[in-house]
């Protein structure tokens, strides 16, 4: 039988489903979240469409636990045969964009707040559901940081199937440029900057790093896009390459990128070196409770906030990763409920360290 918290977390989860909070248009979810929170004594601090909360009994001698998901959503894709906004049920199905990714983690999160902060802990606890996650946006949790106390670790409600992601793929978008000389294509004239490009494609094509990861393995490249040219008789005097880099915990995004620019003849700049690979050490009280509640830790090949996070994290939620961003996406009540328990099971009466 569902319990109140679920209850009570399955209807807000319909209300913000029913509220569209598309990357940088959370502004009205998160007006929505807000008096919620307020309706039930809760103290939010606002900050654009970031959402905190702090239990009312910090002690900066503590260690400090920050539970975090976010608002947002992708846009939903044509090939819904549901409204997207319509929060469906069907059985133990709720249907909605954002319900999976990450609405399950956002509220039943947001419920096992509003229970620890009124039982006695042996660290802080924070709240924070973000805005901007799905574009790594510059006004959702990276603007936020310099409010924030100093987190020890922090527990992300990503779908997870309730199993501990204890590591994250790091992501780089790199642009790649080789010069050529522009001249008439039927005297030969100039320098072929795609020519140029070839020993660079192959490089990037098929270079393996030496460190891998138990977790998340390699460390891997991919040229995603190439353009040259401004017609057939001209020798283009510019190639441009995108390249999608995903680091393992192994190397830090700085790392990689000026490994890159030693082995090419290309000009590698990064778009952004801030979305590192994340782990948290697998003797940690938090992974070592999980592991005695039977759940499995693994490596995650998706990124979340905790690419922005510069202290330890844990990615744990309700729902299935394989469900996000897909047409007719969807959680499970069952889910929910299971991951309030599970929650419940693993913060009750942990003890952290300073530093953990």
């Amino acid at each position: 039988m569902t319990n109140n918290h679920t209850k009570e977390a399955l209807q807000l989860l319909q209300s913000l489903i029913r509220i569209p909070s598309v990357s940088r248009d959370e502004e009205k979810a998160a007006d929505f979240l807000s008096v919620w929170m307020e309706e039930r004594g809760l103290s939010p601090l606002r900050h654009g469409n970031n959402i905190m909360l702090t239990a009312p009994d910090y002690d900066e001698r503590r260690p400090t636990l920050m539970l975090n998901a976010h608002i947002d959503t992708v846009k939903p894709v044509s090939t819904w045969t549901r409204d997207p906004f319509g929060a469906e049920m069907d059985g133990d199905r709720l249907y909605g964009l954002g319900s999976n990714d990450c609405g399950g983690g956002l509220v039943t999160l947001l419920q096992v707040f509003h229970h620890l902060a009124s039982t006695k802990r042996s660290y802080n606890l924070l709240y924070v559901a973000s805005a901007e996650e799905e574009v790594s946006g510059e006004n959702g949790f990276r603007s936020i940081l310099p409010m924030l106390p100093k987190i020890d670790v922090a527990v992300v409600g990503e779908p997870t199937a309730m199993q501990p992601a204890v590591a994250e793929r790091g992501l780089m978008v790199l642009d790649v440029v080789s010069h050529g000389v522009s001249g008439h294509a039927a005297r030969g004239e100039g320098k072929n900057a795609i020519v140029a490009a070839l020993k660079d494609l192959e490089w990037l094509s098929s270079y393996h790093f030496d460190k891998e990861s138990s977790l998340l393995g390699a460390t891997t490249m991919q040229v995603t896009m190439i353009h040259s040219g401004t017609q057939h008789n001209v020798v283009p005097d510019r190639c441009e390459m995108v390249v999608d880099v995903r680091t393992n915990e192994c190397y830090t995004n700085e790392e990689v990128l000026a490994f890159i620019q030693d082995h090419v003849t290309s000009d590698v700049t990064a778009r952004s070196t801030r979305l590192q690979s994340s782990h948290i050490p697998l003797d940690h009280p938090l992974v070592k409770r999980c592991v005695e509640l039977g759940r499995q830790p693994f490596g995650s090949p998706t990124l979340s906030d905790q690419a922005l996070m510069p202290f330890l994290s844990l990615k744990m939620g309700p729902g299935n990763s394989a469900r996000s961003h897909s047409a007719d996406e969807y959680i499970l009540v069952s889910e929910l409920e299971e991951a309030y328990e599970l929650y419940i099971k693993l913060l009750e009466g942990i003890v952290l360290n300073l530093g953990d």
